[in-house]
């Protein structure tokens, strides 16, 4: 009896921690594109700029959205965006080294994601 309360408590934090932790992610993505603010001219280049920036977490959030019972496409994806930022601030022409803070600061989190959606998943199968 006490086995199966403490199996449900685990299952139940397993379930919701990767969901509560890619809302703050895309929170603290979306903190990014407040820069836009310092630079833009007119209303209409704030707001177009604000949605440029925001292109990622829009992405995110609909996988996150269309997916949120089926974890193992959530973890592909995020797992796969966290690689792809690597790849993009790593390989560019005008590397420097503290790229590499910049890129476990921002894939370190949606990797970490990525892998409790899996294990929520491989736990619910």
């Amino acid at each position: 009896m006490i086995k199966s309360k403490q199996t449900k408590k685990i299952s139940k934090k397993l379930y919701w921690t990767p969901r509560i932790l890619s809302i703050l992610f895309l929170l603290f993505l979306a903190l990014f594109s407040l820069d836009v603010f310092d630079s833009c001219s007119s209303f209409l280049s704030c707001t177009l700029g604000l949605l440029m920036h925001n292109i990622p977490v829009f992405i995110l959030a609909i996988i996150l959205w269309i997916s949120w019972k089926r974890e193992w496409i959530v973890g592909i994806m995020f797992i796969l965006a966290g690689l792809a930022y690597i790849y993009l601030t790593l390989f560019r022409n005008d590397f420097q080294w503290y790229y590499l803070s910049w890129s476990f600061i921002i894939s370190g989190p949606a990797i970490i994601i990525g892998v409790l959606f899996f294990l929520n998943w491989k736990r619910r199968k």
